[in-house]
């Protein structure tokens, strides 16, 4: 099903539940202006309200994941960027807070370049990465005279560490793929031929598992990062026992006992 089917950002949904956003600006590497992530941000919200979503897979078309901010428009802007990058920055926050809220696991597949604070923040605003064994992973911003943004301040520091994060941010390497999953970055790097099969095979396999249970995974981590151990056991607790009222549980449990793969229904 075709839920935006022209533009600077495209979804669809298939029957499995797998819903597949891409990043349509091949021309500018996927480059960040205002109106792509506005579109960017329609996107995720349309996904969002789809109850049958299972799963979203997203991806870059051309030869870029997403190259970052858009740096020929930033630098047209003169003296009036400041206030270009106020409402750009605003969309491109909502963006990473969506995917970070979304009910449902996000699944990036990478290749050629994840750079800049939009392209290295989606990365890190997603749940599973998936990257190609030529794929690069850069911040940049500091080199250009800013500051990173989708919240890759906070969230990068959780995914490499403190000092891991302050080399990246402040001295910018460009890191390859192998490099980008020892230090935690990403999740998996496959062969540039199989990221597509490798990133929808990941998805299919989220799509099949029961979507509150995952929801509540999703939920609980990305919720309990910087907090005590201790402060987040008494939620972890009220989910459990909530979840473990569904069908999906009482499924998952029978399917353990008979020995064969459960069939989760969302319910």
């Amino acid at each position: 099903m075709k839920l935006i089917e022209t533009g600077m950002v495209l979804l669809d949904l298939d029957d499995d539940g797998v819903g597949h956003l891409r990043l349509n600006r091949p021309e500018a590497s996927n480059g960040m202006n205002v109106p792509f992530l506005r579109a960017l941000y329609d996107g995720v919200m349309v996904a969002t309200v789809r109850p049958e979503l299972r799963v979203l897979l997203l991806t870059g078309e051309g030869p870029n994941f997403c190259a970052g901010g858009d740096v020929k428009t930033f630098a047209s802007k003169g003296e009036a960027l400041p206030d270009y990058l106020r409402e750009a920055t605003a969309w491109l926050q909502n963006v990473a807070q969506g995917l970070l809220a979304l009910p449902v696991p996000v699944v990036a597949a990478v290749h050629g370049f994840a750079a800049g604070g939009g392209g290295l923040g989606l990365v890190c605003a997603s749940d599973i990465v998936v990257a190609a064994e030529s794929a690069k992973f850069m911040s940049g911003a500091a080199r250009v005279g800013m500051a990173p943004d989708a919240g890759s301040s906070v969230t990068l520091p959780q995914l490499v560490g403190v000092r891991k994060a302050l080399e990246i941010l402040l001295l910018n390497p460009t890191l390859t793929a192998a490099e980008a999953l020892e230090i935690g970055l990403i999740t998996t790097v496959v062969p540039d031929a199989e990221l597509h099969e490798r990133a929808w095979a990941i998805a299919r396999t989220l799509a099949a598992g029961a979507p509150r249970a995952l929801g509540a995974v999703k939920r609980l981590v990305w919720s309990g990062l910087g907090s005590r151990v201790e402060a987040q056991l008494p939620e972890e607790a009220r989910t459990v026992s909530e979840l473990s009222g569904t069908a999906d549980a009482r499924e998952g449990l029978a399917a353990v006992l008979e020995r064969r793969a459960p069939s989760f229904t969302g319910r």
